[in-house]
């Protein structure tokens, strides 16, 4: 599989993602949303959307619905409900392809934490387990936010884990770690975590 598949794969999980935590719900529930999202929002390498690269023109969408006056033979409440989540999951898109485009430049620039700083955890999707009620590549990728304790050698940094958390080792890679920007909603308890034997998450 080539890169630019591997990024465009990433970027629909990350949205099927936040249309599980954003909606609930399963995420074949909002497959056809996301699909409609991403084929009909701008492509910076095609300079268009894929829609319109592939057709020649612009896709009917439920943003234009209310000015054909098919609101009234459809539903207002499915139509107002619809335009919204389109609105919400072109958002959550535009969130990943800026992740995707900053991807390289977070791999060449080391991030730096001071002490008191508070960071958020990454962890691994295991196979079969459920966390946060939800099973593998949908459930959240980070816990936390925890405080950074002190910098350990030059790339790894000891963060102060909760009781729940006291088997495994507490200092960790700055590629394991993501800055913590204040906001009650982003607040992710890490239990149910499967702790291996290993000591890692």
């Amino acid at each position: 599989m080539d890169g630019q598949s591997e990024m465009t794969i990433q970027t629909l999980e990350d949205m099927l993602r936040a249309c599980v935590l954003d909606f609930k719900g399963g995420w074949s529930d909002y497959l056809t949303l996301v699909e409609f999202s991403y084929n009909n929002s701008y492509n910076s390498s095609l300079g268009m959307a894929p829609y319109e690269a592939l057709y020649g023109r612009k896709c009917r969408s439920p943003l234009c619905w209310n000015e054909v006056g098919e609101k009234v033979i459809t539903g207002p409440e499915l139509v107002q409900e619809t335009v919204e989540k389109v609105a919400t999951i072109r958002e959550r898109l535009k969130e990943a392809q800026d992740r995707q485009k900053n991807w390289g430049d977070v791999k060449r620039r080391l991030l730096e934490f001071h002490q008191v700083d508070k960071v958020y955890l990454k962890i691994a999707p295991t196979r079969g387990v459920i966390r946060f009620g939800r099973s593998g590549k949908l459930s959240p990728r980070y816990v936390g936010p925890y405080e950074v304790l002190e910098k350990v050698g030059e790339v790894a940094y000891r963060i102060a884990l909760p009781p729940s958390l006291a088997r495994i080792h507490n200092v960790f890679h700055v590629s394991q770690l993501r800055r913590y920007i204040p906001d009650s909603m982003h607040v992710l308890e890490p239990e149910p975590l499967l702790v291996k034997e290993k000591l890692d998450l």
